[in-house]
């Protein structure tokens, strides 16, 4: 093989991890059609590109979820006083002041007992399923949902890496396994 042939391969991997750092930028971003990108890098490139992508798709949803837990509640409820949204303000002092034992036992109150029980005592669950939900970018888009997941103080770090690693799993480790028809 010729010097220019090792050097082009190099530059094509650098390339696309290149695309996969920005693919999981793109998808920590809220309202961020991020899922979309992805299954088109695995039409495009195939099986042998499906684990990267996984791993991309974690990085980028970790992201949005670590961003969310670091934020500062003061920062955003003068960002969101400063633009009018009361109710905004209202729900980052209840995280503020509540422990979040008490803010999961006020929502299981106010909303009907099998609602409350899907999103609060199976949270992680339906975190998993939101971000599986297609047409999920009009609630947020998977970075939306983590970062508000995040925001919200109650989801434990490693529970929702669990969640994800398996909530994003089936598609990529699909196309891994029988191909991109399983996409068409």
């Amino acid at each position: 093989m010729s010097m220019s042939g090792i050097g082009g391969s190099q530059l094509m991997v650098g390339v696309f991890a290149l695309v996969l750092l920005g693919y999981a930028i793109l998808i920590a971003v809220p309202f961020m059609p991020g899922v979309e990108i992805g299954a088109a890098l695995l039409l495009m490139e195939g099986a042998r590109v499906a684990p990267f992508v996984y791993l991309a798709t974690m990085a980028g949803l970790l992201l949005a979820f670590l961003i969310g837990r670091i934020v500062s509640l003061d920062w955003l409820h003068r960002v969101f006083r400063d633009l009018h949204l009361l109710r905004a303000c209202a729900m980052v002092e209840r995280i503020k002041t509540q422990a979040p034992r008490d803010r999961l036992s006020a929502l299981s109150r106010a909303l009907p007992a099998p609602i409350a029980r899907i999103l609060v005592d199976w949270r992680y669950l339906t975190i998993a399923a939101l971000v599986n939900l297609p047409g999920s970018v009009v609630i947020g888009g998977g970075g939306g949902i983590l970062m508000a997941a995040g925001i919200s103080r109650l989801f434990h770090p490693g529970l929702i890496t669990l969640t994800l690693a398996i909530a994003t799993a089936p598609v990529p480790l699909g196309v891994w396994l029988w191909g991109t028809d399983l996409l068409r």
